[in-house]
């Protein structure tokens, strides 16, 4: 029996922080005109969709993520005409379009809260989390904003606090309730008749709290270092139960349409993380897993890790897998741009559909932001422990000419300082490039479908090489990665290795006979199609 996958399964999906993507009009953050400019490229690139970050109004206390109007757009990004011209292009291109998605909150601008907050009487009051002051004054109870201080935010006019698991500009729904669900999936609804492929569902775990509202307890595993919010286990405000009957309501809209796709933000350990695929067609199609991104990169804890998800799969849910993401430090960061080529290669080779963080197919890194230039509130917030989030968030490195060709004006953060080399002009002249090694690397997984909807099985760790089998219709494929700077000698116990080299992070040794063991230089992966 042959097998059918979605789109979602077999593909790629791209992510875009538009701020940081294409400027078209000079004015130092981009926007829709911009990210349809560079529609070619990533088209080029090879990927099946583009995932965009917020680009609802919004007074940009959080860059977007503090929505005022859900169904329109805002005129830093363009406008609605705007939008529905990248739809189309972008199915030109047989590409789709994945909205960022925020349900938990709203701006504190947003009319919606404007009439919550005007009086305890209005019909929207219990639109949002509204609370009496503990009985002896103070705060209801102990529960702590992730941008740090207390999650309650008195409210004089009307004597009561409201909660923010965010900032205090971003209050949070009341998804108890039915009249804020109803408009919330209308919201849904509203971008999936626009002919949107899906929704990345922000903050997913927050959206119900508890309602005995008691205490979140300490943590004991708690470092000062790790902010504020880490001082607390959020028991009673993330991961409750009922948040998975919203899930399968969210679901049921988006089983409506033919062919979209539901994805999570959802930061938890694996046992937890795959329940969200619900029962059997109920939950997320895709609960985001950033274990990649939390693992030390060692090969013997990325093997653990890849086998523990892989058991943990519920039948029918499908994996993914993520490197870097606009709140994390990219992946050259964090483990060097030489190991950033072997990461590329994990990524795209695992069993599992892959998001690909803008700039990374280029070998982009964290910029240094000064202190005077930073923009994210959590930074503000919380200064000294490094927590903001503008170094990831910096403009995409097109080519060697002023602000890498992101802009004609003041880019809204600093450029690397490398971009003359780290550029995609540049890396798509370079046969050996980050760039032509992303590319390699997507067409080799779209042409053979052992690569992208394969089975998985581990090959072994020796030393530092990781490797694994994938396999589809009697093709298979043997992965060797060299997580370390030095050479590794790796050979497969039980496995009959014989067979061409398919691509090597160096893109050096395609066709080369291997036969016995492999031997790999520092910093080296490589692909091997077995006979």
């Amino acid at each position: 029996m042959i097998e059918t996958y979605f789109w979602w399964q077999s593909g790629s999906i791209y992510h875009i922080y538009p701020r940081s993507f294409m400027d078209s009009n000079g004015d130092g953050v981009g926007d829709l005109a911009g990210i349809i400019e560079r529609l070619d490229y990533v088209d080029w690139l090879g990927v099946d969709a583009v995932w965009i970050s917020p680009i609802f109004p919004s007074p940009m206390a959080d860059f977007g993520y503090d929505v005022s109007d859900y169904t329109a757009i805002h005129p830093l990004f363009g406008s609605l005409h705007d939008f529905d011209r990248l739809v189309a292009a972008a199915h030109k291109r047989r590409l789709k379009i994945i909205l960022d998605f925020v349900p938990n909150h709203t701006s504190q601008l947003h009319p919606w809260f404007v009439e919550s907050r005007s009086s305890c009487a209005n019909a929207r009051r219990n639109w949002y989390i509204w609370c009496d002051p503990a009985p002896g004054g103070g705060p209801p109870n102990n529960w702590l904003s992730v941008f740090g201080g207390s999650a309650w935010e008195w409210d004089e006019a009307t004597g009561q606090y409201y909660y923010h698991a965010y900032l205090k500009e971003q209050p949070d729904l009341n998804w108890r309730n039915p009249e804020v669900q109803e408009a919330m999936f209308d919201v849904m609804r509203f971008w999936l008749e626009r002919g949107v492929a899906g929704f990345r569902v922000d903050a997913l775990r927050q959206l119900i709290k508890d309602e005995q509202l008691r205490d979140n307890p300490p943590n004991p595993a708690y470092r000062p270092d790790q902010g504020p919010y880490h001082s607390l286990l959020p028991i009673y405000t993330t991961d409750r139960p009922e948040v998975l009957e919203i899930v399968a309501m969210m679901r049921r809209v988006i089983d409506s349409y033919a062919e979209r796709v539901l994805i999570g933000e959802l930061y938890l350990p694996i046992e937890r993380l795959v329940a969200y695929y619900g029962s059997d067609g109920t939950g997320c199609h895709l609960p985001f897993n950033f274990h990649l991104i939390l693992t030390p990169w060692d090969a013997r804890r990325i093997a653990a890790l890849i086998d523990a998800y892989e058991a943990a799969l519920p039948a029918h849910g499908w994996p993914n897998w993520v490197l870097s993401n606009h709140d994390n430090p990219r992946i050259a960061s964090r483990v060097g741009p030489a190991q950033a080529r072997v990461a590329a290669m994990l990524l795209l080779t695992l069993r599992g559909t892959p998001t690909i963080y803008y700039g990374d197919e280029i070998g982009m890194h964290d910029v240094s932001i000064p202190p005077e230039l930073a923009q994210d509130p959590w930074e503000k917030n919380v200064p000294g422990l490094g927590l903001g989030r503008d170094p990831e968030r910096t403009p995409m490195q097109w080519d060697t000419g002023p602000n890498a060709g992101f802009t004609a004006g003041t880019p809204w953060l600093p450029l690397a300082a490398g971009y003359p080399t780290v550029n995609v002009a540049t890396e798509r002249e370079d046969p050996t490039s980050m760039l032509a090694l992303y590319r390699r690397l997507i067409m080799l997984r779209r042409a053979e479908p052992a690569l992208s909807v394969g089975s998985y099985r581990p090959a072994g760790v020796s030393g530092d090489v990781l490797a694994y089998l994938r396999e589809h219709e009697g093709r298979r494929f043997l992965v060797a990665l060299n997580l370390s700077h030095a050479p590794q000698q790796f050979a497969p116990g039980g496995l009959r290795l014989h067979g061409r080299a398919a691509l090597s992070t160096f893109l050096d040794r395609e066709g080369e006979h291997v036969s016995d063991s492999l031997v790999l230089r520092g910093d080296e992966g490589l692909i091997v199609a077995l006979d």
